[in-house]
């Protein structure tokens, strides 16, 4: 199988990641995932800054990669995510997963998002009209992770 791992402050272009999947012999589905930089209704988000720990963040991400490819055959896995400042509506995460059946790569995309969400040091920072602020952990995610323990 093969891991690409990237923590990055320039953007991403899905085209191309979708392009180097297809690489992968024997591969007869990918699914991709990518995240966007939300405004919610509720406040006025003017940007988000995200922060990381460098070595440690893509160990992270590599350990999740390859704990999807021990539950799922996988052809190939890419995880790109973004730090630094972003604005609304810019790309922040991309997961994209190859197999043979689009049955693992779906439930292996959705599993590398979910521990993504909850195993990967990263922290957010979201800043609106009225002030910035830490986001903190969604027990939402908390139950989707769940499911797959």
């Amino acid at each position: 199988m093969t891991v690409f791992v990237a923590v990055q402050t320039d953007d991403f272009c899905q085209a191309s990641e979708y392009d180097e999947l297809r690489r992968n012999a024997g591969c007869g589905a990918i699914v991709t995932f990518c995240g966007l930089v939300r405004d919610l209704q509720s406040t006025t988000l003017s940007g988000m800054t995200l922060e990381h720990y460098p070595g440690m963040t893509e160990k992270a991400l590599k350990d999740i990669a390859y704990i999807a490819k021990s539950r799922w055959k996988l052809g190939a896995v890419h995880i790109i995510h973004r730090v630094g400042t972003l604005k609304p509506n810019e790309q922040i995460v991309l997961v994209g997963v190859a197999s043979a059946h689009r049955a693992e790569a779906f439930s292996a995309c959705e599993f590398i998002m979910d521990y993504l969400k909850n195993r990967a040091p990263f922290w957010k920072k979201e800043h609106t009209a009225q002030g910035a602020y830490w986001v903190e952990a969604k027990v939402s995610d908390q139950q989707a992770l769940a499911r797959w323990e």
